[in-house]
């Protein structure tokens, strides 16, 4: 039998194995759970053996011409720096197939070395300076700028290296967007100069960097921009470079990212990329940079420490006012499941202005309608009946919030279980933000393995959910479960956004999505108009995925999903072509779980 793609051979596989044996399958394919798998480091040899340029493609950046050619000084704050080290940092920037820079080096050792100036004299683009006093990094650092002319400033660490394309793939894309901000993707490299650990990062996600200081290195920003903004702040030591980035950000006409590995972040035994808890006051000082920017942009919320993931943080909005959430459930006959629903939002909820919506689709048995004659004398429970027949889930959630007046939707699926009690002020908190589509949480396995931490677009070919079965208390890629941060969609088991959106953009497709894809759909609908979707790792749920319909895979039910995938296909065909932005390019879309892309 022609296979032609992979969503063939997944029901290919229903047909053929049935549901256990499949599922089994997709596991091993889908979410890269083998035993033979390669390990990370392994992979990214692999990537570094087809990613980095050759020879001759150095030789073609040396000699491209750009219509605009800016100097880049590139400042760096050296501290009692190994001589081995301060070598290799000037080597790197010398080395740069880019020509107009100028390294500015403002020295704060406690002793002046003169191997230091006898290697600074190698090249007339270094300037150098001893400053008799360590005034501490974020004020050595200032001395270097002030030392700059560039029309760019970009931020080195004393003991770091540069990749040797890295000022060239600057101003190649600062030509192609004159952006006021770039950041790249960086890796670690140890004593023997073995590279690892790389950090693919998304493109510009303001609600991760609120939480996380993500972008770090390579930073570079349009120095009439940061005479704008000032200088580094020595009151965040520590995190002054979180705070630069945040403060460049909110002012910046354009962020991009370079989805390469640029910068090279050395480890050594005293280093934070060594060991995370050698600076703890970074962490602490961090958490007061978060402070001062959610001042400075107007915004109320309370910001802590956030899960046993050095530098990820918690940010929790204050609610403006008390908006009211409609809940809608559709539900069909199943009376466990919506009971034990219900029961967990009465009983975990702490926000008070809620109601909840169970939209009866068509049930059969006296059970249910005897459960909603009890369920009813509860005054924030309401039924109303959907008039429909047959299992259209976008037709159903449209005609629910038509028929309710809460300031916000909230979807959920009746085989969910609220675990977290402060769900919904987490979730109002960031959905009440005017720039904020759809917020969605954490959903566990009965196991509590995760089953949704967000949506990858462009996964097998469509779209799928973030690290599928990651087990309880295990970390991801950099903490990434852990993390508040903007994702391309939501799944709609458990999705809350402004009510206005929904008349906005459309409603949900009842018509090309009625049961596949219509959470996609809707919150790429959501991004198309300017909006982003956050996911919130506070919000936890248990998901029991799907028990009131089962899987059963009948010829018209192949046919059906096959028809939304091409629909679906056809319709984001430019987004799929280029790339889900939260989710780097170098990941594999044949797993879910930040795999290295080797391919």
């Amino acid at each position: 039998m022609a296979i032609k793609n992979k969503l063939e051979k997944v029901n290919y596989y229903f047909r053929r194995y049935g549901f256990m044996q499949t599922m089994k399958k997709i596991f091993k394919r889908l979410f890269h759970i083998k035993e033979n798998r390669k390990s990370n480091i392994e992979a990214y040899k692999i990537w570094m053996s087809k990613h980095e340029p050759t020879e001759e493609e150095y030789k073609e950046q040396v000699n491209t011409e750009f219509n605009y050619f800016p100097k880049i000084s590139i400042v760096v704050p050296v501290y009692n720096t190994e001589l081995r080290y301060f070598k290799g940092l000037i080597d790197s920037v010398i080395d740069q197939t880019y020509s107009n820079w100028e390294l500015c080096l403002a020295d704060g050792s406690d002793k002046e070395n003169l191997s230091f100036k006898n290697v600074v004299v190698l090249d007339n683009r270094i300037k150098y300076k001893f400053l008799k006093k360590n005034m501490g990094i974020a004020d050595n650092t200032n001395q270097a700028i002030k030392m700059a002319k560039g029309e760019y400033i970009a931020f080195l660490d004393h003991d770091d290296l540069l990749s040797k394309d890295c000022l060239f793939e600057v101003v190649k894309r600062i030509n192609d967007t004159r952006a006021e901000v770039i950041y790249t993707d960086e890796d670690k490299i140890d004593e023997n100069h073995e590279r690892f650990e790389p950090y693919f990062k998304p493109d510009y996600s303001p609600e991760t960097l609120e939480c996380n200081n993500y972008i770090t290195h390579l930073f570079v920003i349009k120095a009439t921009l940061l005479k704008q903004i000032g200088l580094l702040d020595k009151k965040f030591n520590g995190a002054q470079d979180f705070d630069l980035v945040l403060r460049a950000c909110e002012k910046a006409n354009k962020v991009e990212h370079i989805a390469k590995i640029l910068y090279h972040w050395r480890v050594s035994e005293s280093s934070t990329a060594y060991v995370a808890d050698t600076k703890p006051y970074a962490y602490e000082a961090g958490l007061k940079v978060i402070e001062s920017h959610m001042k400075r942009t107007g915004k109320k919320a309370k910001v802590t420490i956030g899960q046993d993931v050095p530098g990820i943080y918690n940010v929790k909005y204050d609610i403006k006012g008390n908006p009211k959430v409609s809940i809608i459930i559709p539900n069909k006959d199943s009376i466990e499941l919506i009971e034990q629903c219900v029961k967990s939002i009465i009983e975990k909820t702490t926000y008070n202005n809620y109601e909840i919506v169970i939209v009866e689709n068509n049930s059969e048995t006296k059970e249910i309608n005897d459960y909603y004659d009890q369920i009813t004398n509860n005054p924030k429970v309401k039924i109303i009946k959907y008039p429909g027949r047959g299992f259209n889930y976008s037709s159903i959630i449209n005609y629910a919030v038509k028929s309710v007046n809460g300031d916000f939707i909230l979807q959920l699926n009746n085989d969910t279980k609220i675990i977290s009690h402060d769900w919904l002020e987490y979730m109002v908190g960031y959905a009440q933000n005017k720039e904020i589509g759809a917020v969605g949480g954490r959903l566990y396995y009965e196991d509590k393995s995760i089953q949704h931490a967000g949506i990858i677009v462009g996964l097998s070919g469509i779209a799928g959910n973030m690290l599928v079965n990651l087990p309880y208390g295990e970390h991801a890629y950099f903490g990434r479960e852990a993390a508040t941060r903007n994702v391309a969609a939501i799944t709609g088991a458990c999705m809350l956004c402004r009510r206005e959106l929904y008349e906005e953009v459309g409603y949900m497709d009842e018509n090309d999505f009625g049961v596949a894809f219509n959470d996609v759909d809707f919150c790429l609908k959501l991004l198309e108009r300017g909006y982003r979707n956050v996911y919130i790792p506070y919000v936890e749920l248990y998901h029991y995925e799907s028990k009131t319909r089962g899987y059963e895979f009948s010829k018209e039910k192949e046919a059906r999903f096959d028809k939304e995938c091409e629909k679906f296909k056809n319709r984001w065909k430019e987004f799929l072509e280029k790339g889900d932005p939260y989710y780097n390019p170098n990941f594999s879309l044949d797993t879910c779980n930040y795999d290295i892309k080797i391919d």
